[in-house]
């Protein structure tokens, strides 16, 4: 009986211990920390922030100049819906830019920020489950993508930089006012009644009157 106890207690030991040491490993090789570069035109900018913004489970924030891209917004959305905290600040110009997706944002449930506080915001920032930085001279446009010359920074495993990044980020937004979609004009009821007109009286009816 004695030696089953012996025999249960060491098998138990080591199921923690290997637990352990899984862990310690999964830990080193998620933290690795990577930096990569992309570079526009056509050079797989927009095509490395959608595969991040793909794997985003929790958060993401976006800290950002101009956002004029529907692949970029599709995927931006699709994370909203799959229950993904998305916050997204922007530069102010973007209320009056017809191309601009703050529209798209905001009908679409999420609660953009606009940037007042700065003459420009011209910050390209991304954070992405409080461990991948998208940085760079890319500012989220079509026109980033297909012409303009450009580069992204995909940074992982840097907690001291994403740390300072998500402070300037909440430094922006603490700055920022909600952007409110215009309401839409009540629509004017139409009817069928012919309005009623007072014409004064003719001299003849006039002329009876005075006359009664």
């Amino acid at each position: 009986m004695l030696m089953e106890w012996l025999m249960l207690a060491t098998g138990f030991t080591g199921a923690l211990t290997c637990v352990f040491l899984l862990r310690l490993l999964h830990r080193c090789f998620a933290d690795v920390a990577t930096v990569t570069a992309y570079f526009s035109p056509k050079g797989g900018c927009a095509d490395a922030v959608v595969d991040q913004l793909g794997r985003a489970k929790k958060e993401v924030l976006i800290l950002a100049h101009s956002f004029a891209f529907e692949k970029l917004s599709k995927v931006v959305l699709d994370a909203k819906m799959r229950g993904v905290r998305v916050e997204l600040v922007l530069d102010k110009h973007n209320e009056k830019d017809p191309a601009s997706d703050l529209h798209v944002f905001a009908g679409q449930g999420l609660a953009p920020c606009l940037n007042t506080q700065s003459p420009c915001c011209h910050d390209n920032l991304m954070l992405i489950d409080g461990r991948v930085v998208i940085t760079g001279s890319f500012d989220f446009t079509r026109q980033a993508e297909e012409e303009n010359s450009d580069s992204v920074l995909i940074i992982a495993g840097h907690p001291a930089l994403l740390s300072a990044c998500r402070k300037h980020f909440q430094d922006a937004k603490s700055h920022a006012k909600e952007f409110s979609r215009p309401s839409t004009p009540k629509p004017v009821e139409k009817t069928d009644a012919v309005p009623r007109i007072d014409l004064p009286p003719t001299r003849e009816v006039e002329a009876g009157r005075k006359a009664a």
